[in-house]
């Protein structure tokens, strides 16, 4: 995944490696990416277990089919062993290799093995003891049968809301943008539709859950740095990287599959380049300055769009540009809070895997309280314009909602530089008493005005 996020073009590159053996591609791997063995998620469990047998004067070796450049870098970072055995370029150090390396170095039954996959049953054939440590499914009940099990440390066992963060559904509530179109075109009473966009809000869900997956599967490294982010379910190693790998593209089929079968064709094609915009951005996008935040903003206006392909409606001038200038705002609030923290902490460097230095904090203020003014501008605007005149029987009611979006935005922007902002500003406007306060008046402007 080091790989993919550092060269997408040459993605293709590890096949060809492992085309040649898994030592060829362990090889590569090792010479083309630079894992910061510092920030890796170590279990305290297996930690504790170590120290606990160095005091009794025991030697540690560490024996893995990981490539010997991560594994001696490992050995050097924890400081707890006596030994590091390998991978390298002439063989891969796996099942009955290691066994047989084991054997040779310390004699049939000369050694205590730690192990937790099905690859590592010839090794406690050849043990004296087998401690087994969050083991793959069948994993201990294999182990079991060779009567020399020690112990069975389960300390970092995958849970349901593991599952649930990692998904991030609470992000689903943003797929509400889906109904803005309804909304707008006043069909929310229109049963049929309605069915549409329950369908329309699933979908994309599950696109947008496989999208979080795969974006966290690339962002490791950074992740792993960050203050709050390290804390994500694969960044923290509570899920395997592969069951990430399983995970997101069955959630993708399952989107594309479901949105072809149910919904008009051109839902699937905004969805599809919904998912090419979010790859574009977790690739590379991410890292470029401003192009980042006009991105995300996009992100956001995608799901307006896809609404209005699942409806089958069109859109409007006004809510595109309407849609840019807020969603703009809100993707500078989200930066704005990530350099704020960075200033916080003493940071004067740019911010890992973001295009920005802290001392860029006043300009994105700037920028992003104009633009959520402007989103304003536009609102007073289309209050004018003759075919809201047409569709509503008060227009003049909605110049009400142009105070209540100011006092949002003022506050938005004010919550933020005094550190009170979550990091996706979205997350908070929904948990927010007042944020849904204000929500629920602005829809009432717009119920009055028709």
């Amino acid at each position: 995944m080091a790989f993919v996020r550092a060269q997408p073009l040459r993605f293709l590159k590890p096949f060809i490696w492992l085309a040649k053996g898994k030592s060829a591609l362990k090889e590569g791997l090792a010479h083309a990416t630079n894992i910061d063995v510092s920030v890796l998620p170590y279990d305290s469990a297996v930690i504790e277990l170590i120290e606990s047998e160095r005091r009794n004067g025991r030697s540690i070796v560490l024996a893995t089919a990981s490539h010997h450049s991560l594994a001696e870098r490992i050995a050097e970072h924890l400081l707890l062993f006596d030994r590091v055995l390998a991978s390298n370029a002439e063989c891969n150090l796996s099942a009955h290799n290691k066994r047989d390396l084991l054997v040779e170095c310390y004699g049939e039954g000369g050694f205590d093995y730690v192990g937790n996959s099905h690859d590592d049953m010839p090794v406690w054939d050849a043990a004296r003891q087998a401690y087994i440590v969050n083991p793959e499914a069948g994993v201990e009940r294999r182990a079991r049968v060779r009567g020399n099990v020690e112990r069975v440390i389960c300390s970092n066992q995958a849970g349901f809301k593991d599952w649930m963060k990692a998904l991030r559904l609470h992000q689903w509530m943003k797929n509400a943008l889906i109904f803005v179109p309804l909304l707008a075109a006043h069909q929310l009473a229109n049963p049929l539709l309605l069915w549409q966009g329950a369908l329309a809000f699933l979908f994309f869900g599950l696109c947008a859950s496989s999208v979080y997956l795969l974006n966290d599967l690339l962002d490791l490294a950074d992740d792993r740095h960050h203050h709050s982010k390290r804390h994500r379910p694969f960044a923290a190693g509570r899920l395997s990287i592969r069951s990430g790998l399983l995970v997101f593209p069955i959630l993708l089929i399952g989107a594309f599959v479901g949105a072809l079968l149910f919904l008009p064709w051109q839902f699937s094609g905004v969805l599809a380049a919904y998912y090419i915009l979010t790859l574009a951005y977790s690739l590379s996008l991410k890292r470029q300055m401003a192009v980042d935040v006009i991105a995300l903003a996009m992100l956001y206006t995608v799901r307006i769009i896809a609404g209005a392909a699942a409806f089958s409606l069109s859109l409007t001038f006004w809510m595109l540009a309407f849609s840019m200038f807020i969603f703009l705002s809100l993707a500078l609030v989200k930066r704005y809070a990530e350099l704020r923290e960075a200033r916080r902490k003493g940071h004067t460097e740019k911010t890992r895997g973001r295009g920005y230095y802290p001392d860029d904090l006043e300009m994105i203020s700037s920028l992003g309280a104009a633009s959520g003014y402007l989103a304003v501008m536009v609102l007073a605007l289309y209050i004018h314009d003759q075919a809201t005149v047409a569709m509503y029987k008060y227009p003049q009611a909605i110049w009400l909602a142009c105070p209540l979006l100011l006092f949002w935005i003022t506050r938005i922007w004010m919550l933020t530089h005094r550190g009170q902002m979550h990091d996706d500003p979205v997350v908070f406007a929904i948990r927010d008493r007042t944020s849904l306060v204000i929500g629920v008046l602005f829809g009432l402007v717009f119920w009055v005005a028709t």
